[in-house]
């Protein structure tokens, strides 16, 4: 004979335990000193700003072919299949632009190929994931490989509180 589960298991809330107030203390609540008091709220998160700026994000894996899938950027620069690009490096970044005259295009399936040589100088190899930054104003797609991620951050961790440690 097999136990049947009664249904999910419920879970208490997340809520702390009142505290008890020390002697000499004043109580916030009812009752008597000594009773309950209530603890303070904890503190709010700040709230982000709004973004003004169009730029459009995507990460992807780079595979064994140089080739990096996110149709979804590629889109919102409006490259399609066969649209000529052009590929510069800088500040460990890759910059790529549609050009007429540009060398390297948008392959069959819509995917971003990075040629071999524009890998080794970012130091990019299969697996590797990157972030797209497209800026359809500009008609730039900025590549940023792990490297440049990790120095970017390293700044933003180190302010964090107990500098990033969990």
């Amino acid at each position: 004979m097999t136990a049947v589960a009664a249904g999910p298991a419920v879970v208490a809330a997340v809520v702390p335990p009142p505290v008890r107030a020390r002697r000499g203390e004043p109580s916030a609540g009812p009752g008597p000193a000594g009773g309950l008091r209530r603890r303070p709220p904890p503190p709010l998160p700040g709230v982000a700003a709004a973004r003004a700026g169009s730029v459009v994000y995507g990460m992807a894996a780079v595979d064994c072919r140089g080739r990096v899938a996110d149709r979804v950027v590629l889109r919102a620069l409006g490259w399609q299949p066969g649209t000529p690009l052009e590929f510069r490096h800088s500040a460990g970044r890759l910059l790529v632009r549609a050009r007429p005259d540009g060398v390297f295009q948008v392959t069959g399936q819509g995917h971003l190929r990075l040629p071999t040589a524009v890998r080794h100088c970012c130091g990019l190899v299969s697996g590797d994931r990157v972030l797209l930054a497209a800026d359809p104003v500009e008609g730039l797609l900025v590549v940023h490989p792990p490297a440049a991620l990790d120095a970017v951050l390293a700044g933003c961790h180190g302010q964090l509180p107990n500098g990033g440690a969990a």
